[in-house]
């Protein structure tokens, strides 16, 4: 079985490639990315991608009509492809990838024949609320990254109506996804717990909804399987843990995997968000990166308690717990927890 991996070069793309090919037995992976491989900054990704020689980088931009055609028939297509990081990018990059991408991967799909695609949204179309949520949930998106993503759902939902008989798609929402050089939030909450510059400003119970890099991937073609053995045709689920951890149980877990002690104080978030403004008044002429953004402070204090009831209802196996997922991701990756 051959698949091709748009945002193949990316944090869940390196590893959904190495999961189709060592544990599912395909033959072959193409992981299409705008960037070469030895262009990505994470040294932990290149050698994971480069490991396998049933591993093919296609250089190429899914803003354009995508011309490359494989030699062999394509029996999977995943779309990862996107701009995601928030802050980071203006509103209309959001659009232009996201919803461009959408369009031509899914006429890709169509051109050479491929009858599976497998496409990551996000729990951005939520919106922000302190209210749980789910997949019955109507989704009001606040920004533009969640208002690009809830469209090009659409997008790829046409593609399958097209064909309704055949074609078959899984649309996973997932929490913060991490892991092994992923270079996110849960790399800098890690990194703020064990040296000592993590700070609680009210937010002990607030949840985060999360998933381990190697858990998604598993969900993800165990949903597709699931509907090969259903007859259905069109799936959309959350993915996170079930219940999402709260901020404590993320700092609590990154404790005891580290085998540290750590006391975290509490900080008025009034304060700490005025010194995240002045520290971004300084670092932002002179193109200083720093852990600090206004806009994750603000995140910090907001609940996103999305819950997987899809998953929950279908009877999904969970193979990670919160410590069991930093557990192997310590194993993977050392150097990330020092």
């Amino acid at each position: 079985m051959v698949a091709v991996i748009f945002g193949g070069n990316g944090f869940i793309g390196s590893f959904f490639a190495r999961f189709l090919l060592d544990e599912k037995n395909f033959d072959k992976v193409y992981v299409f990315d705008r960037e070469a491989l030895e262009q990505k900054s994470s040294s932990f990704r290149r050698q994971f991608l480069s490991g396998s020689s049933k591993i093919e980088v296609v250089v190429g931009d899914v803003r354009n009509p995508i011309e490359w055609m494989p030699a062999e028939p394509v029996d999977l297509v995943a779309n990862f492809a996107a701009v995601h990081r928030e802050p980071g990018h203006e509103d209309f990059e959001y659009y232009e990838t996201n919803l461009l991408g959408a369009e031509n991967v899914c006429a890709w799909a169509e051109k050479v024949g491929c009858s599976r695609l497998i496409f990551t949204s996000s729990i951005s179309p939520y919106g922000p609320s302190e209210d749980v949520k789910d997949e019955r949930s109507l989704p009001v998106p606040a920004t533009a990254y969640g208002g690009s993503k809830l469209v090009a759902e659409k997008i790829h939902q046409l593609w399958q109506a097209k064909d309704d008989a055949n074609r078959r798609l899984v649309i996973v929402r997932p929490g913060v996804v991490f892991g092994p050089g992923e270079g996110g939030n849960v790399s800098r909450l890690i990194k703020a717990v064990l040296h000592r510059y993590f700070f609680y400003m009210g937010n002990r119970t607030t949840r985060k909804a999360g998933t381990y890099v190697k858990e998604l991937c598993n969900a993800m073609y165990w949903v597709l399987q699931q509907q090969e053995m259903k007859g259905e045709h069109v799936s959309l689920f959350n993915m996170s843990m079930n219940p999402g951890p709260s901020i404590q149980e993320y700092a609590d877990a990154v404790c005891k995997v580290a085998g540290v002690t750590r006391r975290v104080p509490g900080v008025p978030y009034s304060l700490l968000l005025t010194v995240a403004f002045a520290i971004e008044a300084v670092a932002r002429p002179l193109r200083i990166k720093h852990p600090f953004s206004p806009v994750r402070i603000r995140k910090l204090v907001r609940s996103n308690n999305i819950l997987p009831t899809y998953l929950v209802e279908s009877g999904y196996p969970y193979q990670y717990t919160l410590e069991s997922a930093f557990e192997d991701w310590k194993q993977s990756c050392p150097q990330e927890w020092q």
